[in-house]
């Protein structure tokens, strides 16, 4: 069977014992041999010639056919092998679920027929008896028929069980439509490739004609359950496809299924726009609900094509894909994926955005536009002249050898990869199955394609390339200030001639970090970069800053860091906007410097100014880091908690940026911390619970069903409850839940249903806490929970409120004033909302809070204001404080909140302040003067943070007219008995 001949000396051995395996397998079974049993289909030779290049080009092939011969036996004696696919599609398949009685059996059908259509599809594909439209429709073919039959099987069953699903308005049989997204919806599918599916039903009622009902969301949640486990779970005989929900709406913390209604609301109302080009290729692949189901399907896409496609002509998705496209390059960057052939430079994903950008800005006025595939559209861009003359051609061409690519890389064991191999062996294989003698021969085709692709993407979408700023006449000077010829009393008098501040601390940093060690360890190609840098670095110093040494004091420790990354050294070199940003921040704020220092990867974001000085709102940094993981699965624990760690990072760089420059008042600031704050811990929750529950199941309710999603909170106490946030802030949490504890999960390994969401805690606390090379997301603090730290770490509200109303120290509930939910389910905290505001409204008697609040702030200031008073000023601690009007508006909640309950609507203390004056209870100028001073203390509390100064200052003269009023009211207000 093996036809040595055909193949490259090297990779003769190991196809030799693959295709021994394959006979020793035939004779122990006493089949026939493969050549017997093709009927004339071709000849011997020939089918022996394709049996060497797929076992050769593909391990997967060889292991299948070992381990089930019958099957490639029934390929061949069949005739599919050697044919293209039918209009018929698949009937076996639909023919072999038809007899399934149980799940079961129906997992096993559909596994058995994936491994024959793989070993078909690939075999064709490998060969080259397939073209790649033929690879990729028959592919989506049999992807689309699986979906079909299963959903089809478990809706017969679930309708048997509880009855037909039926509108609430109509009186019709409800339909489940089952959109393909990505490559399946566009016919695309690679083949080793997830599929990204969105389930949607037209209108709400429940089920009809069983003994129980249920309502048509949950009948229908309980129907896209069951498909997915029958696609995506893995069993002995592996799995179908691996299904991706997190294109649907509000991703994985959303419905798993929703009415027409409910999306048309959110795509309106909430859609964003990577969600528009992710709608491009959305496809009914599968509906069931009897005759109803193909208009229902069509009716959803009517009501998609106005979300996105724009009835006129809209030129802003070009920023919008500049933008998506920034992420992807700087994933790439991060993750050292320069090599993959769809996310780097010049790759598939660069081919599809070009082709998309067109079809945003004109398929509202041109629906021819809307083809899905990226190949049809290609020649039509170029022929209506979207693209150059030979452009459409080209980029066909390379987007063709881009995809056979990716489909021999994946092919090989049927692994989902798009990663050019390492090893010798394999780029001996992959060039070998292109067509090509070596790798050499095949990396050159490669990267020509690749360059094509990344030139024309550059012309349609990518950024302008920046005006080159006219050559500095003293970088030959500053060339020679770095390597040492000019020296002594001529150094210094060149820098004194640029107006350097400092010349000779200037030269002394410059002569220790040419003999830093790293700096002298480097490679020579690393060392020839930094050469390179140094003296455009030294120019924009003097030319950028007023104190130029000291910038290059804080710079210094980024260059050690980089020493061995010295790709960072060209970023800065090559992008000159980049470099001016980095000595304007590092001159501003030594914090910012060492952020950098620390993580050289935020360098990324000095280019781009506009998005580095322009904070996003909650809904775009939830939305950003929905993007940023969408690929990574609930079970990559270590890839979410970098991923966050570097969003926490390049936000945290961005606000600071923001602060130091002015571009960002002090409230924004802290509004811009909280948000950022608050979407991490949002999707921390839903890691923590995605992880769990695939380990031990749902908690179980009362009513036999589970929890769907957590019935958790995550309650933020002090300045992030009091959206006060600043850098570096830790984050004081408690824990609450509102299981029945004496109920449990219902996976195989069950917990009770109080230790599960203790273990969700605890979850949330080693993400948040756990030091990688990243550092920590945040330090958390729980002692403000129910009994400090002798109590439970997750309490339930019923505990919770128990502890608060009969258990709780006065200091507790002034803490509560600032609790805000910040993360969890919205029913759990409108309940917690009440609870509080029902613990801060109690009756109190005001001198026993007085002397209580009095005698708590005196030990504060006892352990931490400033030991001199007269010499300095502790901005939070000593009198006349920070702490002294957060004080004093804890004491007017508990004192006057049982009278006036508006008091307790919001947690933070400017808001409270106006509340007070709304109410009569405070003078407006008393609020005002209040108000102002607690802003310039938080303001100059900010700036030291950003200068890594505490917050104390030298003197007795700062702040004094603020401080006076502050101490004279908290006089009034505390002190002084009616």
């Amino acid at each position: 069977m093996l036809e040595e001949s055909l193949l490259p000396e090297a990779l003769r051995p190991t196809v030799r014992r693959l295709v021994e395996e394959f006979a020793r397998s035939l004779s122990e079974k006493e089949l026939e041999s493969p050549e017997q049993c093709l009927g004339g289909a071709i000849e011997p030779k020939e089918f022996n010639h394709q049996l060497t290049r797929a076992f050769a080009a593909s391990e997967y092939i060889a292991k299948t056919c070992t381990v089930n011969p019958e099957l490639l036996l029934d390929l061949i004696s069949s005739g599919d092998l050697f044919t293209p696919l039918t209009d018929a599609g698949y009937p076996a398949l639909e023919a072999a679920v038809s007899k399934c009685e149980t799940e079961a059996d129906l997992e096993h059908c559909l596994r058995w027929h994936r491994q024959r259509a793989m070993v078909r599809i690939v075999w064709r594909d490998l060969n080259r008896i397939a073209t790649l439209n033929d690879t990729t429709t028959e592919l989506s073919c049999f992807a689309d028929t699986a979906i079909q039959q299963a959903l089809a099987f478990h809706y017969r069953h679930l309708v048997e069980r509880w009855g037909m699903p039926v509108g609430e308005e109509s009186g019709q049989a409800q339909a489940m439509v089952v959109l393909g997204m990505g490559k399946l919806g566009a016919r695309e599918l690679n083949v080793s490739s997830d599929i990204d599916l969105i389930f949607a039903y037209p209108e709400s009622g429940e089920t009809q004609g069983a003994n129980k009902s249920l309502s048509n969301q949950e009948f229908f949640v309980r129907l896209g359950q069951k498909l997915i486990k029958s696609l995506d779970a893995p069993t002995a005989d592996g799995f179908v496809f691996r299904v991706d929900m997190r294109l649907r709406p509000h991703g994985q913390s959303g419905a798993l299924v929703l009415n027409y209604d409910a999306m048309e609301d959110y795509y309106q109302s909430q859609g964003r726009d990577w969600e528009r080009y992710a709608m491009i290729k959305a496809r009914p692949v599968a509906a069931v609900g009897g005759e109803h189901s193909e208009q229902a399907a069509a009716d959803l896409m009517s009501l998609m094509a106005p979300f996105t496609y724009r009835q006129y002509i809209d030129f802003s998705v070009i920023e919008s894909l500049r933008a998506m496209k920034g992420l992807i390059g700087r994933q790439v960057q991060r993750r050292g994926m320069h090599l993959d052939v769809k996310l780097g430079e010049g790759g598939i994903r660069e081919v599809e955005f070009v082709v998309q950008v067109f079809q945003l800005i004109r398929g509202g006025r041109e629906p021819h536009l809307r083809e899905r595939q990226v190949r049809k559209l290609l020649p039509v861009l170029e022929r209506e002249g979207y693209l150059p003359e030979g452009s459409g051609s080209a980029l066909l061409e390379a987007y063709e050898f881009l995809r056979n690519t990716e489909h021999a890389l994946q092919g090989y064991q049927d692994r989902q990869t798009q990663a050019l191999p390492g090893d010798e062996l394999g780029q001996l294989r992959l060039a070998w199955v292109m067509g090509y003698e070596n790798w050499d021969a095949f990396n050159s085709e490669l990267g020509r394609h690749r360059e094509r692709v990344a030139g024309e993407f550059r012309d349609v979408i990518a950024d302008p390339e920046q005006e080159e700023s006219p050559d500095d006449t003293h970088l030959h000077t500053w060339l020679a200030l770095w390597e040492g010829t000019l020296e002594g009393e001529e150094a210094l008098e060149t820098l004194r001639q640029h107006r350097c501040e400092q010349p000779e601390r200037l030269l002394e940093l410059v002569e220790a970090l040419r003999n830093n060690r790293r700096v002298l360890s480097m490679q020579a190609s690393s060392r020839e970069r930094l050469d390179s840098f140094m003296p455009r670095l030294f120019s924009t110093l003097l030319q950028g800053t007023d104190q130029a040494a000291e910038t290059l004091a804080r710079i210094t420790p980024l260059i050690e860091s980089v020493a061995r990354r010295s790709a960072y050294l060209v970023l800065l070199k090559e992008n000159p906007t980049a470099l001016d940003q980095l000595v304007h921040l590092c001159a501003a704020s030594p914090w910012i410097a060492d952020q950098l220092a620390h993580y050289p990867a935020l360098l990324d974001e000095l280019l781009t100014p506009e998005s580095l000085y322009a904070p996003p709102g909650k809904d775009e940094l939830r939305d950003e880091l929905r993007r940023e993981v969408l690929r990574l699965g609930w079970d990559d624990l270590e890839g979410h908690m970098e991923t966050l760690r570097y969003f926490r990072s390049a936000h945290a760089l961005r606000v600071a940026a923001s602060e130091v420059t002015g571009a960002l008042p002090l409230m924004k600031v802290s509004d811009y911390l909280t948000h950022l704050a608050e979407v991490i811990l949002e999707h921390v929750l839903a890691l923590a619970w995605e992880q769990l529950v695939a380990r031990h199941g749902r908690p179980g309710r009362d009513d036999g069903s589970v929890d769907q999603n957590p019935e958790f909170l995550i309650v933020g106490y002090g300045k992030l409850g009091g959206i006060e946030l600043g850098h570096g802030s830790d984050l004081d949490l408690v824990f609450i839940h509102n299981a029945e504890a004496s109920l449990s999960t219902d996976g195989q390994k069950s917990l009770d249903n109080l230790t599960f969401y203790t273990r969700l805690g605890q979850r949330i606390i080693h993400i948040l806490n756990t030091q990688t090379p990243s550092g920590k997301l945040y330090e958390v603090d729980m002692r403000l929970r129910p009994s400090g730290d002798s109590g439970m770490l997750v309490s339930s509200l019923k505990g919770f409120e128990k502890y608060q109303r009969n258990d709780a120290w006065t200091w507790e509930h002034q803490a509560l004033v600032r609790a805000r939910v910040v993360a969890g389910a919205d029913t759990l905290a409108k309940e917690f909302n009440r609870v509080r505001a029902n613990v801060l409204g109690q009756e109190r008697d005001q001198d026993s809070l007085r002397k209580e609040v009095l005698a708590m702030r005196e030990k504060m200031r006892e352990h931490l204001a400033s030991r001199d008073p007269d010499g300095q000023f502790h901005l939070k601690q000593d009198p006349g404080g920070i702490v002294d009007i957060e004080f004093m508006v804890q004491y007017a909640v508990l004192a006057w909140a049982a009278e006036k309950p508006e008091l307790v609507e919001y947690t933070d203390n400017i808001r409270i302040l106006g509340a007070l004056e709304n109410s009569g209870l405070l003078s407006s100028k008393h609020v005002a003067q209040l108000i102002d001073a607690y802003k310039a203390y938080r303001s100059v509390g900010h700036r030291l943070a950003l200068q890594r100064q505490e917050a104390v200052l030298q003197g007795d003269e700062h702040f004094v007219d603020e401080r006076k009023i502050v101490t004279g009211l908290w006089r009034q207000l505390l002190e002084t008995h009616p």
